[in-house]
This record gives C-alpha cells, sequence and structure tokens, in this order.
C-alpha cells in the first residue's frame, strides 16, 4: 500500500495527497503534519519507513469538503486519489489479497473549485493563466463554476489593475519566466494573497493555445472568435493545459472566450481601487466596500454580476442609459419590484450547478437545482409578458427564457422534489417515471415487509420475545439475540446457523432470511444501477441545451441586479443620473454611500455637497482641516461616477455626468515596505501614474500632494503637479491640500476654482461642518485638531506659540520664511538661504553686462544655475 502511496505522491509532487482507504481520505508523512496542523486534527502513526514512525491523519470522506475548503483556504493545493476499481474486482484480478487499484482523479485549487460548500455564493472565483511572448504580455481569466471565459492583451503596469479588477484567487504562470523589473515589483503586491501556480513553459505558447482552443470548442478555425493575438493565444493555452490537468482530462464548461476592449470600459488602476474600497476594503473585507453597502441582490448569481459591474464600469453611453432604463422601471413599480426579488430568491444558482455537471461532479440535488431554476424562470417569463410597457434591455434577454419546457418537463417527471447530494443510494428517481424501477423497489419493499413478518414468527417459533433482525455492512441481514437465549437458537433442530457472538449477543443466520436478504441485496443494486442510468441520461440531456441554461441563468442575474438597484434606490433615496459625452460633471446635494449609512442610528447626519466641475472650473484646489470631510468629499464624488457608469441610481440629488474615462485616486497614506517603498515613495509613484496615464476625459482625486517630504519639497510638488494637471492633462480634478499657497495659482490658472470644507472655533473648540464653501480656507485649524485627538496641553500650548512667532513673520514681510529665525529650530536654514540670496546678488551687481559677449553670458548663465543647484 505504501509502494502505491509514494508513487501517487510523486505524481501530486507539492500537492497534499488525500489518499482513499475505505470511508477516509488518509494523509501520510510531511501531508499529515502540514494538514494536521492547518485542521486542528489529531496526528497519528502507522508502521514505519526507514525506521521511523509514518506520521498520519485522515478526514472522513462524507465530510471532507469542509477540510478541503480550510485547506486551500490555508494556501494548500489537493491531490485526490480515489478508488478506481472495487475490492471485487481486484480480488479477481490479483486474488484475495490483491491491492485496490488508486489514482488521483482530481487536483483541488484555489481557482478551480466547483463545489457549492466550498465557493462563496456571491462572489466569483477566478483564475487567470499569465504569458510573456515576444509579441507582449496577455491574461487568460476563467471562473469555471460559471463558465465565464477571458482574453485580454496588455501592458506589463496594467498587469496589476487588470488582476485586482478580477479578484483573482490562483494565478498559473509558466516556469522560468523573465520578469522584467517593473513587472517584478507590480506582481507581488498584486498577488499578495493569491495562489500562484508555474506550470511547463511549453503549455504558453501560441500554437500550443490555438491547437487546444480548437479542440476544446471542436472547431476548425478561430475566426468565429475575432482577432485572438498570439500572446492572448499563449495564454489561453497556459490555461486549458492546466484545467485538463486538474480535472485528469475531464474539462469544465467554458464559454466562448470573450477579447476584452479596454476602450468600453472604465480604466481604474489597483491603487484607485483599493483607494475607494469598491469591492472590499483596504484590509480585504466585503464589509465596509461600496459593494457591502449597495448589494440589495437576492441571488448569488446576481451579487456576482453586481460586482463585476462596478469593477468595470462603462463608457457606452448607450449601454449605460439601458441599465438605467432598467432600474427606473423596477424603481418605479414597488409592487412589481417586490414580486421580481420573491420570486428570485426561489431560484437556484443555475451557472453553478450547470458548471458542475459539465465537470462531470453533477449530484442529483444539482440537477434538482436547474429544474427548479428552469421552472421557476418560466412562471417568471409569463410575469413579464403580461406586462404591456417593458424596457429595451429586458426585452433583449427575454429570449433566453425560451425554449426549456421539455427539459423541465422531463427533469419534473424524472426527479424527486429534493434529490440527495449523493447518489451513491439512490431514491432520487421519483415513482413512475421507470415502471421496471418500480417494480425492483417494489420487490425490495416486500422483502422488507417479508424480513419484518418473519422476525414475528422466529418471536412465535422461540418464545424469544427480544429476537431482532438487524442488518449492518459487514454481516448483511442477522438474527440477533440476547446471550441469555443464545442456546434456544443453537439446538440442532432450530433451523439457525451461527455466525456471531458478541459480549452481550449471539447472532445467527436461516435460510428463509437469507432467501428475503438476496431479493433485497438484488433488487437494491439492480434499482440503484437503473436510477444511475436515468441520471446519466438527464445529464446527457442537459447538456445538449448548456449554452442556453447559462444564457438564462445570465439573464436572471440582470434582472437581479436592476433590481438589487432600485432597491437601494428606493431605500436611500438616490436619483437616477444624466450621462453626457463631454467634460462635464454637476452633482447636486452628493453624499457617500458608505459613510451615510455608517451614520444611521448616530445624532450625527450625513451633511450633502454640491460639486461642478466645468470646462472652465475643471480643477478645484479644496483647502481646509483635517477630519473636515476633505477625503470623503473627494471619494463620494468619485464613487457616485463609478456608480452611474455601471449603472445604477447614485446617492445625490440630480447628477449629471460626463463620460469618464480613466478614473484616479491618490488619497490617503499607505507604504509598501516589502518593495522598499516609503509612504512618499508610493504616493509619488502614484501621483506619476496620474499625470501619465490621466486624459481629458479622466477624472482625478488627489489629497495631500507632498506632504510625505518636506515643506518646501513638498510645496514645490504639489504646486507643479497642480500645474501639469491643469495645463497638460486637462481633466476634472479635486485637489485637496493643506498648502494655502497654492491659492495664489488660481491667478494664473484659468480652470482652477477655490473651495474649502468650513470649521469654526468656538470658545477654544473645534467644530467640524463639513460643508464646502468657495474661496481658500482662512487656516488650517491643525492645532485645534491635535488638540482634539488629545495632544498633551504642553505641547499645544507650544504649537500656539511657535504658531504665533511664524504669522507675525509672514504679516511683517510677507515671505514665507519670514520670522523663523526667531526660532533656533529654522534659524539655520534661514541663514543658509540668506547666504545664497547673498552671493548671488553680489554676483550679478559686479557683472558688466554691456562688455559681455553673446558665449560670455551663455556661460554665466550655466555657472549661476550650477550654483542654485549646489545651493
Amino acid at each position: 500500500m505504501m509502494v502505491q502511496y509514494l508513487e501517487l505522491k510523486a505524481k501530486a509532487q507539492d500537492c497534499l495527497l488525500f489518499y482513499r482507504m475505505g470511508d477516509f481520505f488518509e494523509l501520510f508523512f510531511d501531508d499529515a503534519k502540514n494538514a494536521a496542523e492547518a485542521l486542528d486534527i489529531a496526528l497519528t502513526s502507522r508502521g514505519a519507513h526507514n525506521g521511523d514512525p509514518i506520521p498520519m491523519c485522515g478526514v472522513p470522506v462524507h465530510s471532507a469538503e469542509g477540510y478541503l475548503a480550510r485547506l486551500i483556504k490555508a494556501g494548500f493545493r489537493v491531490a485526490i486519489a480515489e478508488q478506481t476499481e472495487t475490492p471485487e474486482q481486484a480480488k479477481e484480478r490479483g486474488g484475495s489479497k490483491a491491492l485496490v487499484t488508486r489514482d488521483i482523479v482530481r487536483y483541488v485549487t484555489a481557482g478551480t473549485l466547483t463545489e457549492e460548500s466550498l465557493l462563496d455564493a456571491r462572489s466569483n472565483n477566478m483564475i487567470v493563466a499569465l504569458a510573456f511572448t515576444a509579441d507582449g504580455m496577455a491574461l487568460a481569466a476563467a471562473d469555471i463554476s460559471t463558465g465565464y471565459f477571458e482574453l485580454l492583451e496588455i501592458e506589463s503596469v496594467d498587469a496589476a489593475a487588470q488582476l485586482a479588477r478580477l479578484g483573482v484567487k490562483e494565478v498559473i504562470m509558466a516556469d522560468g519566466t523573465d520578469y522584467d523589473d517593473k513587472l517584478a515589483h507590480i506582481l507581488p503586491h498584486a498577488l499578495q494573497h493569491v495562489q500562484v501556480t508555474h506550470r511547463p513553459a511549453a503549455h504558453f505558447s501560441s500554437k500550443a493555445g490555438e491547437a487546444a482552443i480548437k479542440e476544446y470548442y471542436g472547431i476548425t478555425t478561430l475566426d468565429s472568435f475575432g482577432g485572438i493575438g498570439r500572446s492572448a493565444l499563449a495564454a489561453a493555452g497556459g490555461l486549458l493545459a492546466y484545467l485538463a490537468h486538474v480535472g485528469q482530462g475531464k474539462m469544465p464548461y467554458l464559454k466562448a472566450p470573450y477579447l476584452f476592449d479596454d476602450s468600453a470600459y472604465m480604466a481604474i488602476d489597483q491603487a484607485t481601487r483599493e483607494s475607494l474600497e469598491i469591492i472590499s476594503t483596504q484590509d480585504g473585507q466585503r464589509k465596509g466596500s461600496l459593494l457591502a453597502e449597495i448589494d440589495q441582490s437576492v441571488t448569488g448569481a446576481g451579487a456576482r454580476l453586481l460586482a463585476q459591474d462596478l469593477s468595470l464600469p462603462l463608457c457606452q453611453m448607450e449601454v449605460i442609459n439601458l441599465r438605467l432604463e432598467l432600474v427606473n422601471w423596477f424603481y418605479d413599480s414597488g409592487i412589481l419590484r417586490e414580486n421580481i426579488r420573491a420570486a428570485l430568491k426561489q431560484i437556484p444558482d443555475m451557472a453553478r450547478a450547470m458548471g458542475r455537471v459539465v465537470s462531470g461532479r453533477a449530484s442529483p440535488r444539482d440537477l434538482g437545482q436547474l429544474r427548479d431554476g428552469i421552472g421557476k424562470s418560466i412562471m417568471l417569463k409569463e410575469q413579464f409578458g403580461a406586462l404591456d410597457v417593458r424596457p429595451k434591455l429586458l426585452d433583449q434577454i427575454l429570449p433566453a427564457f425560451d425554449g426549456h419546457g421539455a427539459l423541465y418537463d422531463i427533469l419534473s417527471r424524472a426527479l424527486i422534489e429534493s434529490p440527495p447530494t449523493d447518489s451513491s443510494n439512490g431514491g432520487y428517481i421519483a415513482a413512475g417515471y421507470d415502471a421496471a424501477l418500480d417494480e425492483l423497489r417494489n420487490i425490495s419493499t416486500n422483502a422488507r415487509r417479508a424480513i419484518a413478518a418473519l422476525e414475528q414468527k422466529y418471536k412465535e417459533a422461540t418464545g424469544v420475545t427480544s429476537l431482532k433482525i438487524k442488518h449492518n455492512a459487514v454481516l448483511g441481514y442477522f438474527v440477533e439475540v440476547p446471550a441469555k437465549h443464545g442456546d434456544v437458537l443453537m439446538q440442532a433442530d432450530s433451523g439457525f446457523a451461527h455466525r456471531q457472538t458478541m459480549a452481550g449477543a449471539v447472532r445467527f443466520n436461516s435460510p428463509e432470511l437469507h432467501e428475503e436478504a438476496m431479493q433485497i441485496i438484488s433488487a437494491g443494486t439492480h434499482s440503484i444501477a437503473a436510477e444511475a442510468a436515468h441520471l446519466e441520461d438527464l445529464i446527457a440531456q442537459i447538456l445538449t441545451r448548456r449554452d442556453a441554461i447559462i444564457a438564462l441563468a445570465d439573464a436572471l442575474a440582470r434582472i437581479d441586479v436592476a433590481q438589487s438597484h432600485a432597491s437601494k434606490a428606493a431605500l436611500s433615496n438616490w436619483t437616477q443620473p444624466i450621462l453626457r459625452d463631454d467634460i462635464y460633471l454637476d452633482i447636486i446635494g452628493g453624499r457617500h454611500p458608505v459613510v451615510e449609512a455608517s451614520l444611521k442610528g448616530s445624532k450625527e447626519q450625513f451633511v450633502a455637497n454640491d460639486c461642478g466641475l466645468f470646462p472652465e472650473k475643471r480643477l478645484w484646489l479644496v483647502s481646509g482641516p483635517n477630519m473636515g470631510g476633505k477625503s470623503t468629499f473627494l471619494r463620494q464624488n468619485a464613487l457616485i461616477i463609478l456608480l452611474a457608469q455601471a449603472g445604477a441610481f447614485v446617492p445625490a440629488k440630480s447628477a449629471e455626468i460626463g463620460i469618464v474615462d480613466r478614473l484616479f485616486s491618490r488619497v490617503g497614506a499607505s507604504d509598501n515596505l516589502a518593495r522598499g517603498r516609503s509612504t512618499f515613495m508610493v504616493e509619488m509613484v502614484e501621483t506619476a501614474a496620474i499625470l501619465t496615464q490621466a486624459t481629458s476625459k479622466s477624472f482625478v482625486i488627489l489629497d495631500e500632494v507632498g506632504r510625505g517630504t518636506s515643506t518646501y519639497d513638498g510645496l514645490a510638488i504639489a504646486w507643479a503637479v497642480v500645474e501639469a494637471i491643469h495645463d497638460m492633462n486637462q481633466c476634472r480634478c479635486l485637489f485637496a491640500t493643506h498648502y494655502h499657497e497654492l491659492s495664489r495659482l488660481s491667478d494664473r490658472l484659468g480652470a482652477m476654482s477655490l473651495h474649502h470644507v468650513r470649521a469654526k472655533e468656538w470658545k477654544g473648540d473645534l467644530i467640524l461642518l463639513h460643508e464646502l464653501a468657495e474661496g481658500p480656507a482662512d487656516r488650517s485649524y491643525g492645532i485645534a485638531v491635535a488638540s482634539l485627538a488629545g495632544l498633551p496641553a504642553p505641547v499645544v500650548g507650544r504649537a500656539k506659540n511657535v504658531l504665533d512667532q511664524l504669522e507675525e513673520g509672514r504679516v511683517a514681510t510677507g515671505g514665507i520664511a519670514a520670522g523663523l529665525g526667531e526660532l533656533p529650530l529654522f534659524s539655520a536654514a534661514l541663514d543658509a538661504a540668506e547666504a545664497k540670496v547673498d552671493r548671488l546678488r553680489e554676483k550679478l551687481s559686479d557683472l558688466d553686462i554691456d562688455a559681455l559677449s553673446p558665449r560670455e553670458a551663455l556661460d554665466l548663465l550655466y555657472e549661476l544655475k550650477q550654483q542654485a543647484e549646489q545651493g
């Protein structure tokens, strides 16, 4: 047995090996140690290897899925080794001591789960293959539990953003992939909690990918899929080869590959996704995210599609308006909306049930879910069809509801009301579907009645009223009496044959009991085989309509998302946005959806604010105190734009939004010490990405640029960034800052508008009003905020004293550094600055400009520039 185990373990490589032994999956050696620690189960030993006991642990087969889920979550991959023949077949092949043949039938990894109990019903489970070729970089992404399949060719700088968008659970790469420096810095951050698997490089070639796609879809040309690039083919090849490996030849269902067109969607980089907390918070939790706040869906498929929509807002106005029209239709009719919600709640997750059917892991329960889903969908279609007026998008998806009647009829007649998950014991085919099966069941039922009658007969014949006829998996049926009555049945003429003596009971057999038992066993075996044959036939019929069933599941998900948006709008007083195709943003009474929700039940009320960014005033400089609401204001406008382009209503009184092609958020402090990046370095990297990628149709929010370095460096950087956004990018931008000096830029930058969040001090206390007003803030109130935070009173007092001196110097001279000489902290820097100015003045005063030749003048300029750079 251990020879067989070690052979399978060599095949499993770095996966934990679940080795089937009867009713348990056993693990040995290091696998056992790792699994026992991760699962918190007992670690034992069995036998010896090289003189040492063999570590061992195991989990019951019937509850293995729960243990698998915990192992996958802990980062392990698992190989499942099942018995591929019965003990009887092993005996026929090799005699009584023959070892039952086992083989790995499947690999379980984070990205290849299909079991209902292992998946989050409300989240996609994406696996991605990354390919790097001479033509560029590409990814192939799939959710095999639903059949989603996407191909995308990308630049290396976009890798992190795309992986963040997909919420990938597992990444496949070729062995020995040669990453360039930039990619090596990007991917580890994006894949911090993602399972990474390396596979043979030969799988990641365009030729292998083309052949794999043709074989999988049974086609001879790729023309019907459009123009798939060579690098995308290579990624597809790596993905399909891996799926064949983990399924050991059983491929999952994949829809025709979707060739991702990034021009159709709003681009959102990874830093922006994290900053805005769209799908999860920055600590990885769903609670507190935008998705968690707006999700009113009632089906798993609807929740997954909602997350996908938020991750991928649209840039196509026509498609956005189709979604908004459907949302508004549900919004306007509360009764209809509630009826649809009630109907959708009864529809199972057909997409994932279909995924298990195609992958060969379907249970009778999965077929029952498909039957119930189709049946409820037919009723829903009738409800929609009875309406005189319907939105255009609903009419576009309703045809997916047609053509399922025959399959529903077959499944309804074939299956019992609540089919079991385990098919091995039968009992899931309904009575009346197969007369021969009903007869076998009658034989079994009659035999059981005969056994009950036989028990009564034996009681009367022996006088032993405690006599029982029992059954177990080892002995089958037997007669059992208490030990004190054993002698009665031991008599030679009793007709009973002794089988087993227990501590308190004796067991017997009899010819009559044996005959009845054989009828039960024979009928049971034949009935289970008959049900299995029916199950295979039903699966085959379902597979002929797999694409139509998936299309129906997709249509139901879209309806669920629309009613979810409508329900949220009705609950929270949201409004339908108006989309435009110009550089425009006019939000009246905008609110932050998550922050507003967090204030419910408290004494505080969220303060709504307007935001108007137009071609003539497209850059707002927002100043004001910390805790005053600047970051909230910035984020809420970004989220409103995102919601609108995802096809949702928005938290505002009204909103007119020019389509945004790229959304950028540089808000909040963070570092990445693992990659050698300080908070300031991360800030600069993200700001650089904005300046190099933002277009005139982009929307940018920036908060406290330059705060991570010295005052003058920071001010200089912020100054230059504001100018660049205004003059170069020319995009809509909200720029929050504490550098009041930046307000001077409004004299030169025509499209800049000054605003501040209001605050006031009353009897020594700071009152934050969270209201936005025009004009710059008069001061930062930083010391007041520090006092609120609990800074010791002597420290606060000293800070006020220093501030007074600084302000006096500024008023006296109008200079930024004026008055610093009175403070030891600044005196050295001030002296150095004054000395540099004096040297420059002396140099210039000694010049005879009229006597300089052009060449001498040019040389002098270079010299002065060099001196300035050297300080």
